[in-house]
């Protein structure tokens, strides 16, 4: 039986059930956000080997007491990969609960090759016991072509086209989740970034759906 969706598409809500966020991002209230129909938030932890989200530790304990799904992205670049995979899951700190993901895309000075790409992943799976979520759009498309690889079908895709119709690699069947667009917040309690804008991601199914899904 197919999931009753949250939404029926991209555009529909005005509250989207997941943000991304960065220490770029003002956050005012997650009890506020929540209260407006927010259900999760993916936050960045760490970029290389080195670079740390001065804002993530807190965010994390105030979004979590106001009821909301929490993640962690690492985004990558082209530092030797176990450096990367220790800064992560230090600052990260995962629990079982947490949603953990790779955000693979391009970087014009500082790139995470594909191979290296596979190797964090590997990594993660082997220190966790379960499968990253991998963040990215055109770059895995070029990267993979027409290809069809097992590998990078076990994760779950987070696929990044701001697009009405999202078109995913061949190596998924679909997206697990949707980042659709960045634009003005509609997200009460947390106004953005500088510009007053925010990512907005799309979940095609019900919040129970979300939830058991959230950090599998």
């Amino acid at each position: 039986m197919p999931r009753a969706p949250i939404a029926t598409s991209a555009e529909a809500p005005r509250i989207p059930v997941v943000i991304d966020l960065y220490q770029g991002n003002v956050v005012n209230s997650f009890a506020q956000a929540r209260a407006a129909g927010l259900l999760g938030v993916v936050h960045k932890a760490t970029t290389g080997q080195t670079g740390k989200d001065k804002t993530y530790t807190e965010r994390r304990v105030a979004a979590e007491s106001a009821g909301l799904l929490w993640g962690a992205y690492h985004w990558g670049t082209n530092a030797p990969v176990k450096a990367q995979v220790d800064n992560f899951l230090l600052k990260a700190q995962p629990g079982p609960n947490t949603l953990v993901a790779l955000d693979y895309e391009i970087d014009a000075k500082f790139q995470m090759g594909f191979d290296q790409a596979r190797e964090f992943l590997e990594r993660i799976h082997e220190k966790l016991g379960r499968r990253a979520v991998l963040y990215s759009g055109h770059l895995i498309k070029e990267k993979l072509g027409n290809s069809v690889d097992p590998f990078w079908g076990a994760h779950r895709l987070w696929h990044a086209e701001y697009n009405p119709t999202a078109k995913v690699q061949k190596s998924w069947s679909s997206y697990w989740l949707w980042q659709y667009a960045e634009k003005a917040s509609t997200v009460p309690g947390i106004p953005g970034n500088a510009g007053g804008k925010i990512d907005y991601n799309h979940f095609d199914g019900s919040e129970a759906d979300l939830r058991a899904e959230w950090a599998s």
